[in-house]
């Protein structure tokens, strides 16, 4: 059969082979066994009912066998032969442009060079999954290839629902991960759940198909590092930034760091993901010997080099030998997956990675207490670095309540707060979300390098006329996005489909689309699939990360990222999302995405102009309320500019009335 067959096939109605488990591929650990006997027939049952019964006692033993094996049920069996990445959107079959680009969008989201762990639908973050099984993807994928633009595909943690009838206006895809009544959203209840095949973690862009790789993350992270040398007043020439973690977020961190002109050591456990890394580019060294490591930082700080090493090891070792050799760090940080503590998202030190994966499956207790060990002594480590001048911040993994939870020494002096701050409460939040600046994405539908080049050119062009004119309380936000644009290309940022990141403002925004879908209707680029991170100005309540920098009392509310996806759905978005989990854990946050598919049409142009507005400005309106002093003149200046935007203004209490 053809590509264009095997899509429209769905579940074939004949098995096909077994596949044999490759053992070259970055697989998912086994997950730690949580059903009971009663549980596991249900799981089986919940398997089985996307197959003729007449296949069931055939699959059977096949799906009890990855129960038991795996920890989950993935349907190995059914995964495609076909390549796993985005095609050019004319190679797609269906009936709707729209739903073309969402199976796009969907296999960039599985191609190899872009997940963790592809055979298992793993995008990123050890347990970010696009959806829970093979099965769940053969039939999306047939839904969107019959679809039309009159209909609207419901997605249940990665279970298409159906075809609904709607309209052209409304979404095709409506997408709900890990939505579980509050009080069953626990990490147990997630792995229960997710075991029985009824519950999904999203993660944020991979359950909503908006990854685009490393790339989607590197230029917050670039920003971050270029505003954490600015906080400490010094130049990243010859300064050393040190952080763990190289997964497909955190994968981001060292090529970020050769951006911004600083040295960083990257330290990681899983030697597949590291050499996967170091042979994208993403890292220019890897170190095995913690003695090579400390000599090669020192000849790096001397020379003032811009590099990034990777060590294949624990970073708490590395932490420790720093401080042994009185080795600076300027700026530290963590990104290890520590939503995920107890499913490998964070490895115990002192055992090998096979031991940890091993300890993880078999002895979940022991596993959890050397990971709280292991937590402790982190952030012993850091203390010491921190009391010599470091600048620590938690890079919005959940690593500060992690380590609180394991009763590290990590809570400020008045034992409510964190010793260290949130990333986003000191630099992201202030500096980019408060004026709307955010992580603004898109991706070429056609496949061809020369549509992005066009539109990295007409982004810069945008940015470099608006600079123009903008206010002095944005021009450095500016400033950054116009470089960052004009060295994207150089920086050899593409992995997987044809995509680019730009932070911008909800005028940016709105202002890049409408050029990019000019240019789409004088022919000169193909379609645009435009979208966001979800982690951005309106679209998650996250109290630990995105919204860290809420003091109103507000930050552990979902109202936001609630209106914002149900606001999106009415004003013209192509798909929608919203989830439970993200980067901090299950049930830390929630938090909400889009997609957008510009044609060159008069009702994209309206569409865009219309959803964009809303979906930065949601989020300012309550950065506003919360009394930031940033999103009030965000919010002021919109409304001077939009006037049907009337939003209301705190008013602010005199602090001295409370001194009396």
């Amino acid at each position: 059969m053809t590509f264009k067959e095997q899509i429209q096939q769905g579940i074939p109605s004949i098995l096909p082979d077994l596949k044999p488990f490759e053992q070259d591929i970055n697989h998912a650990p086994k997950r730690k066994e949580i059903l009971s006997s009663d549980e596991k027939k249900l799981a089986l049952r919940n398997a089985l009912r996307y197959f003729e019964p007449q296949h069931h006692a055939e699959l059977l033993p096949e799906f009890k066998a990855e129960l038991q094996k795996y920890g989950r049920i993935y349907m190995y069996r059914f995964r495609p032969d076909y390549e796993m990445k985005a095609r050019p959107i004319q190679e797609y079959p269906g009936k709707s442009e729209q739903a073309k680009a969402i199976m796009l969008m969907i296999q960039n989201n599985l191609d190899y060079a872009v997940a963790q762990h592809p055979h298992e639908l793993i995008t990123y973050g050890g347990n970010g999954a696009v959806f829970q099984n093979w099965a769940q993807y053969l039939l999306t994928m047939q839904y969107l290839s019959q679809m039309t633009d009159e209909q609207t595909l419901t997605l249940y943690s990665g279970h298409p629902m159906g075809l609904f009838p709607s309209h052209k206006e409304a979404p095709r895809v409506v997408v709900t991960n890990g939505m579980v009544i509050p009080n069953y959203s626990q990490p147990d209840d997630w792995e229960r759940m997710n075991a029985l095949g009824v519950s999904q973690y999203g993660q944020m862009t991979a359950g909503s198909y908006m990854y685009i790789g490393p790339q989607g993350i590197v230029h917050g992270t670039t920003i971050t590092v270029l505003n954490g040398f600015r906080k400490i007043k010094k130049s990243p020439e010859g300064g050393l930034f040190v952080t763990s973690g190289l997964g497909g977020m955190s994968g981001a961190q060292p090529k970020a760091g050769n951006i911004a002109g600083c040295i960083t050591v990257c330290a990681e456990v899983n030697p597949k993901i590291t050499h996967i890394r170091n042979s994208q580019g993403w890292i220019n060294e890897v170190i095995e010997n913690l003695d090579e490591l400390v000599a090669r930082v020192v000849l790096a700080k001397a020379n003032k080099e811009i590099v990034s090493i990777a060590y294949l090891g624990n970073i708490v070792t590395v932490w420790e030998r720093f401080d042994t050799e009185n080795i600076h760090i300027d700026l530290g940080s963590d990104q290890t997956s520590l939503h995920n503590p107890w499913a490998g998202g964070y490895y115990p030190i002192g055992f090998t990675f096979e031991e940890s994966n091993e300890m993880m499956a078999n002895n979940p207790e022991l596993f959890k207490e050397k990971v709280q060990e292991t937590l402790r002594r982190h952030t012993a480590a850091i203390n010491k670095h921190t009391a010599k001048g470091t600048y620590f911040f938690d890079y919005g993994n959940a690593f500060l309540l992690e380590a609180s939870r394991a009763g590290a020494d990590i809570m400020a002096k008045n034992n409510i707060d964190f010793r260290y701050p949130s990333y986003v409460q000191d630099i992201m939040g202030p500096m980019c979300f408060d004026y709307g600046f955010g992580p603004f994405r898109w991706v070429c539908a056609s496949g061809k390098p020369e549509d992005l080049a066009k539109t990295d050119a007409i982004a810069s062009q945008v940015l470099e006329e608006m600079a123009k004119t903008a206010p002095v309380e944005i021009q450095q936000q500016m400033q950054d996005n116009i470089k960052w644009i004009k060295g994207a290309s150089a920086n050899k940022l593409v992995v997987g489909s044809q995509a680019r990141i730009l932070y911008a403002d909800a005028e940016g925004r709105v202002k890049i689309a409408e050029a990019f879908n000019q240019a789409i209707a004088k022919a000169e680029i193909g379609i645009v699939v435009l979208g966001r991170d979800h982690h951005d100005v309106s679209g998650t309540d996250s109290p630990y990360r995105e919204t860290s920098n809420i003091y109103d009392g507000s930050r552990f509310t979902a109202d936001m990222a609630i209106q914002n996806v149900i606001g999106d759905s009415f004003r013209g978005a192509t798909w929608v999302s919203i989830h439970n989990g993200g980067g901090v854990g299950w049930g830390e946050v929630i938090n909400g995405g889009f997609g957008m598919v510009l044609d060159g049409s008069t009702a994209a142009s309206k569409r865009l102009e219309s959803m964009l507005f809303w979906d930065v400005n949601n989020g300012i309106s309550r950065r506003n309320w919360a009394r930031n002093e940033g999103a009030i003149f965000a919010i002021k200046r919109a409304m001077e500019t939009q006037p049907l935007l009337k939003v209301t203004i705190p008013n602010l209490v005199d602090e001295n009335l409370f001194s009396v």
